[in-house]
């Protein structure tokens, strides 16, 4: 991908939620910022003023949309957090968890050169460990659906675990070790009114709920 012009962290940092939150369908407005980087609201209309300066974003009515130099400041900062999440699992071995926090760090400080260098060595993948796109590889979205609308008895593999689901404490760390994996192949064994429902994988029962279940997208 082509370099952008080098910007404060905090903007990456912004871009970088704004376009996540555009890329799982969420209308961007201040709250869901505030919500996902958990900021306070004084702080988040502070730097929304400066990106707007910046013309990193615009404004259709209360939805924030990147404008084209911000959605090119956060498939740089995206690339480089996918890269580097899949480097730190595929490579050092270290849990979902903590390769999404260290990778936080890395992609504010990787150089065009580490990326080139890391995207090599990996074998230029299209995803990082949980399914999301990265930026600039050669990704093709399946045809997924929410986990949530399939039905008793329905096989399913996983795609996909949505940014929102990275940022929900301990959710990573319970998805990884219920083995529910991008690629991994499941079927579904109950369903609550509520929307939480009971799988199988491999052997194992697992409980998923209610706001997992309608965010976990997969193949049927």
């Amino acid at each position: 991908m082509a370099a952008s012009a080098e910007h404060h962290p905090a903007f990456e940092e912004y871009c970088e939620c704004i376009f996540e939150l555009q890329e799982d369908d969420v209308d961007v407005i201040q709250a869901r910022i505030v919500e996902r980087l958990q900021v306070s609201r004084p702080a988040v209309s502070e730097m929304i003023r400066r990106l707007e300066t910046e013309q990193l974003i615009s404004f259709t009515g209360t939805s924030i949309r990147l404008t084209a130099a911000g959605t090119t400041l956060a498939q740089q900062v995206v690339r480089r957090h996918r890269l580097a999440e899949r480097f730190l699992t595929d490579i050092l071995g270290l849990s979902w968890a903590e390769a999404h926090h260290e990778a936080g760090r890395w992609e504010h400080v990787m150089s065009h050169n580490v990326e080139t260098a890391m995207d090599r060595l990996l074998g230029s993948p299209t995803t990082c460990p949980h399914g999301n796109p990265i930026p600039g590889s050669e990704y093709e979205a399946p045809d997924a659906r929410r986990l949530v609308d399939l039905t008793v008895g329905d096989d399913f593999t996983v795609s996909r675990i949505p940014e929102e689901l990275e940022f929900t404490p301990g959710l990573l760390d319970f998805l990884e070790s219920a083995a529910l994996l991008p690629g991994r192949t499941g079927t579904v064994t109950a369903t609550a009114p509520d929307g939480s429902m009971t799988v199988d994988i491999d052997g194992s029962h697992v409980g998923v709920g209610a706001f997992a279940s309608a965010r976990i997208l997969v193949t049927a």
